[in-house]
């Protein structure tokens, strides 16, 4: 991910839904910041300490070389959803869930003329034209991403979309190929239950087509974990086929998901077998 900041300027807020809030910015920082062709580019926004003054423009070199860690801007990732240059906008869905977290507030509380700061992107996946078909996974964390990578899917390519969101009402529209088959799943059906299997259950019952799935998969932490075995293992998904990552962890800011994806990967290198 690229270390420069980029800095943009709100230029307008919408509200997609009860818990989603586009934020669209731009400003002559947009010139700078870097072009891929991934669809899961992602941004690491800053979100600077009050009372804590920083070089300006802020430099995370700089700050990470000369503030202690507890005064480092506080992190955030989000996906950008589009990028128009004509428009000089760029786009990015923050998931809003009242005054909880960082950057769903800062988002439905934005204004034209603030400061966005961030930094990147990175992200490694775009849907593969070669590919039989698609198979799209995730959350509302990941419906940026999801959104993105439907836009790029050829018109004549079949695709599966399923989204878990927690009622009808959040659900978006989805502009994509017209062969792709979109569920909508809602954590309301299934009691509100948080450790529901609603999603994984819903991958299970999917009859998949013949022939080579290209497959992205993206979301809560432990959910993930288990589609990524029923994928590579019931259904053989190869692992060059399948981009998959936990966005966030339930119960757990970025900082502390920081802390439970260094744990889990500990666990997996302690679990390797030797030899």
């Amino acid at each position: 991910m690229a270390r420069r900041v980029t800095e943009l300027q709100v230029l307008r807020t919408e509200r997609l839904s009860p818990h989603m809030v586009r934020v669209v910015a731009g400003g002559d920082g947009l010139a700078a910041f870097p072009r891929t062709e991934h669809t899961d580019r992602y941004v690491k926004i800053l979100f600077p300490l009050p009372g804590v003054e920083y070089p300006e423009p802020l430099d995370m070199d700089v700050v990470h070389a000369e503030y202690p860690r507890e005064q480092w801007p506080a992190q955030r990732t989000y996906t950008v959803r589009s990028l128009d240059d004509e428009a000089g906008e760029l786009v990015i869905d923050f998931v809003h869930h009242g005054d909880t977290g960082l950057a769903g507030p800062w988002a439905a509380a934005a204004r034209p003329g603030d400061r966005l700061r961030l930094l990147g992107p990175g992200g490694a996946y775009a849907p593969d034209p070669s590919a039989d078909w698609h198979l799209l996974v995730g959350d509302e964390a990941a419906l940026p991403a999801i959104g993105a990578a439907l836009e790029r899917i050829p018109a004549d390519h079949r695709a599966h979309v399923l989204v878990q969101v927690d009622g009808p009402q959040d659900e978006l529209a989805l502009p994509g190929p017209a062969a792709a088959a979109v569920q909508w799943l809602h954590r309301s059906a299934a009691g509100g239950d948080p450790e529901s299997t609603q999603l994984l259950d819903a991958v299970r019952a999917l009859t998949f087509p013949t022939g080579r799935v290209h497959a992205f998969v993206h979301g809560e932490a432990i959910a993930v974990r288990e589609l990524r075995r029923h994928l590579t293992r019931e259904r053989g998904v190869a692992k060059d086929d399948l981009s998959i990552s936990g966005y966030w962890r339930r119960g757990r800011d970025e900082e502390g998901f920081r802390e439970f994806k260094a744990a889990e990967r500990a666990r997996e290198e302690e679990a390797r077998p030797v030899g």
